[in-house]
């Protein structure tokens, strides 16, 4: 929520500065996130004076310059060079003095300097409106009226507009401080309670006069959408520019000023919270209103000219014969207010809150006006904003109140009524508060006193804060006017254990993030809303789709953890990084039909380009398979997991990371097809981890010691010639079938292939190392060990033990 300090301080009783009112803000529960300076002209034309030319030679050393003599009411004239065509002598000109800081438009600060142009000292700079920020034409600078003082600032002549803009962090139940009167009744209820004198906030002027009869008729068919509807018709308005005062204080917040009717319309939407709609009365086909649903499909077109597919559950306003708006959310394309109207209808209504959240992101349409519907507006405030703002267009753009009020309000709503103990204050705030203190407050805010026991008090709740219902926000109520910084921090905190439920995950998952930073990975956050291109129409089928996406691009729940890795390596590729080891810890999400969801949770791992660059004792090493499976070998080392294998995917040239009987991962090289997508020509290989079913697995292992073996270990090589369909993992697979208890150790450390060892072969040397705790073992044993794998190797994979 943005609110300017200037229009604040107008409902204040008195001007608070801008940092110490920050703080009441905050103390208050509304959260100033931002507080900074607004000027309308950049530097506010700091240093630029009004001056008069006094002399206007031409530039000896340049056609078109010009050697100036120019009066800004100081001791001496300044000699200033100047390039525009139309300087002459005698003019009132706007001139930045030495050590002036200017902001161009378009263009970056300009400090004026002591400078010497072609040869000739300048001291200065004669503007045009472009180069302060008062305009856009660079056409000349700048010539003022005779009856301007020479050496007036230019910021008294043209006096820039400057304001403090706060940013407030609203939570969502805040709909009451939407607005810059509501937030002004909690300042003022915060001085009343601190100040112990009553502060009230300054009403905002009211002198409206109806007019007589009503040239607009008005139908509400749909009464529980629209539970208050009023209107008023304003005739022989002028539809021209806002005054600067309107346009100063839309700017400040933010807005776009636009023409005097929508503008007044913006300043009371952000003045009290209350949208209001302007339509252009001879748009109003047969001078009828009516509030209703049109059929499903109907076409309508809005005012960003798109024509939208209605739903039957969309409130409509119409006239007689078709829609004209989105109720509370959209205006139409044929009824708004244009520079040939003359003559309006007003309109201001109490929306239900849930029909103008569900129209509003059926259709996109987060506007300011459906913002605040559907937090729930105040249904008591509808025909006094309405007044308000008739007041206002009549003063601004001239024009009469053609028409009675209308006011459709067949079910006044009552008060919501609550009742709250003392002692449940104290129990809840942890204060003791006097019960005059507690009426003080809850009097300021607008509650209404009902009833009042010992021990007991019953009050109204006004209509600006539907959020309130129950004991508990009475009780918030009282705290946050005293301050929530007031809060008494107790000597003592009690606190009851829990069973800790996520330590192990998330400090294993810390153990892996840790070793992968060791190893120089960075950790990356992509977005789990990706693109529905990206992926197969098999795949869409279990791929869960956004009802309400904020993009084309962004349109589905990822289904797999690749896609959003893979923009992030493009993006980096582009901006020639090259080397790349990332990481990331994410969810994928799927659907098995409608209701029926799940998300899994991974350890997604990329490389691409060199692992390690050339040094000057080491050559530049690439990202390969190889590597990728030797990281996640030490991450299941990690975990205490270190009987994984690899078998071979069907059908896509990956590799399974196999634990136990389950699948738990996959890695391998990212299909060229895939990478072709984000524009990728280097070669990514990736690893996708499935977290849950690691985790579980850790979670079972214990932790034991050991006593590091005493005894020397044996090794033995052997040169396998194999098949080359025979793989490193068979060779595993068929070592640990002979379950020897004492060998502790494999590694394949070198892989030959020759025309010499045959057709089809190739030779694969792995060391085996043997340990025994108990005693040294002989060579006899150990040579025993080793003829029981060759027998097993040759028998399984057809093996010849290369002597």
């Amino acid at each position: 929520m943005t609110i300017s300090y200037n229009w604040l301080s107008e409902y204040l009783p008195w001007p608070i500065e801008p940092e110490k009112l920050s703080a009441i803000l905050t103390a208050i529960g509304l959260e100033v996130e931002s507080l900074e300076a607004y000027e309308s002209i950049k530097g506010g034309l700091a240093g630029v004076v009004i001056g008069q030319v006094l002399t206007c030679e031409q530039h000896p050393n340049a056609d078109k310059l010009k050697v100036t003599t120019v009066d800004i009411g100081a001791d001496s004239p300044l000699q200033v060079v100047c390039g525009a065509s139309n300087v002459a002598a005698g003019q009132k000109v706007v001139v930045a003095t030495v050590g002036t800081t200017i902001y161009p438009l378009g263009g970056e600060a300009l400090t004026m300097k002591v400078a010497k142009i072609r040869g000739v000292e300048s001291h200065g700079m004669i503007c045009a409106e472009d180069e302060l920020g008062l305009g856009s034409s660079h056409a000349g600078i700048m010539v003022l009226p005779d009856s301007v003082t020479v050496g007036t600032p230019a910021a008294a002549y043209f006096q820039p507009y400057s304001d403090w803009i706060y940013e407030i962090g609203l939570t969502p139940n805040r709909m009451d401080a939407m607005s810059h009167y509501g937030v002004a009744r909690d300042v003022c209820a915060w001085l009343t309670h601190h100040e112990q004198e009553a502060r009230p906030v300054s009403p905002f002027k009211n002198g409206f006069t109806a007019g007589s009869g009503t040239p607009v008729t008005v139908s509400v068919l749909d009464t529980e959408a629209c539970q208050r509807y009023a209107g008023i018709t304003i005739s022989g308005v002028t539809v021209a520019e806002s005054p600067q005062w309107l346009k100063n204080r839309l700017m400040a917040i933010g807005l776009r000023p636009i023409n005097n009717i929508v503008d007044i319309t913006n300043f009371i939407l952000h003045e009290t919270g209350q949208p209001l709609h302007a339509f252009d009365a001879a748009a109003i086909k047969g001078n009828t209103v009516i509030v209703k649903t049109l059929p499903e499909g109907t076409a309508f077109v809005t005012l960003d000219e798109k024509e939208r597919k209605l739903s039957a559950e969309d409130l409509m306003i119409c006239n007689a014969s078709a829609g004209m708006c989105i109720a509370g959310v959209f205006g139409g394309i044929t009824s708004g207010v244009t520079d040939k109207t003359t003559a309006i209808f007003l309109e201001s209504a109490w929306f239900n809150p849930v029909h103008i959240r569900k129209t509003s992101l059926r259709h996109g349409l987060r506007t300011d006006a459906a913002t605040r519907f559907e937090k729930g507006v105040d249904i008591s405030l509808c025909a006094e904003v309405l007044k308000r703002a008739a007041t206002m267009i009549v003063e601004i753009a001239g024009g009469k109140i053609g028409s009675e009020l209308i006011d459709i309000y067949p079910s006044p709503r009552a008060k919501t009524e609550v009742t709250v103990k003392y002692h449940y204050i104290k129990k809840l705030s942890g204060k003791n508060y006097h019960p005059d203190k507690v009426k003080r407050i809850l009097s300021c805010l607008g509650f209404e006193l009902i009833k009042e026991d010992i021990d007991e008090l019953r009050v109204s709740v006004p209509y600006s804060k539907p959020d309130i219902s129950i004991p508990a926000d009475i009780v918030e109520e009282v705290l946050r006017i005293d301050g929530l910084d007031n809060i008494d921090i107790p000597a003592t905190i009690t606190m009851s254990p829990a069973i800790e439920q996520i330590g192990p995950k998330e400090a294993l998952k810390d153990k892996m993030a840790a070793y992968l930073v060791g190893r120089g990975f960075l950790e990356i956050f992509t977005n789990s809303i990706t693109n529905s291109q990206y992926f197969t129409a098999e795949t869409l089928d279990q791929t869960v789709k956004m009802l309400n996406n904020l993009s084309a691009e962004l349109d589905v729940l990822r289904p797999s953890m690749l896609e959003t890795g893979l923009e992030t390596i493009a993006y980096n590729i582009n901006r020639r990084n090259l080397n790349l080891q990332l990481f990331e810890f994410g969810k994928t999400y799927h659907t098995s039909g409608p209701g029926n969801y799940t998300e899994a949770e991974h350890l997604a791992i990329y490389m691409t380009g060199n692992a390690q660059d050339t040094g000057w004792r080491t050559p530049a090493s690439a990202s390969d398979l190889y590597t990728i499976k030797g990281l996640v070998q030490a991450l299941f080392q990690i975990a205490g997991l270190p009987d994984i294998r690899f078998e071979a995917a069907e059908n896509n040239g990956l590799l399974n990371i196999v634990l136990g009987k389950n699948t738990v991962g996959v890695l391998g090289v990212v299909d060229r097809q895939k990478a072709q997508q984000f524009d990728i020509r280097q070669s990514v290989v990736y690893a996708d981890i499935q977290l849950k079913p690691v985790l579980r697995s850790a979670a079972k292992q214990t932790i034991t010691y050991r006593e590091v073996n005493r005894f020397p270990a044996m090794q033995r090589d052997l040169a396998l010639v194999v098949d080359q369909s025979v793989t490193y993992a068979a060779i595993e697979a068929v070592v640990a079938k002979t379950k020897l208890s004492r060998l502790t150790d494999m590694r394949l450390f070198d892989i030959f292939e020759s025309e010499k060892l045959g057709a089809g072969k190739k030779s694969m040397a792995i060391s085996f190392t043997f340990t025994d705790e108990e005693k040294t073992l002989t060579d006899k044993e150990t040579d025993a060990m080793v003829q029981k794998l060759i027998q097993a190797l040759e028998k399984e994979t057809g093996a010849v033990i290369r002597k």
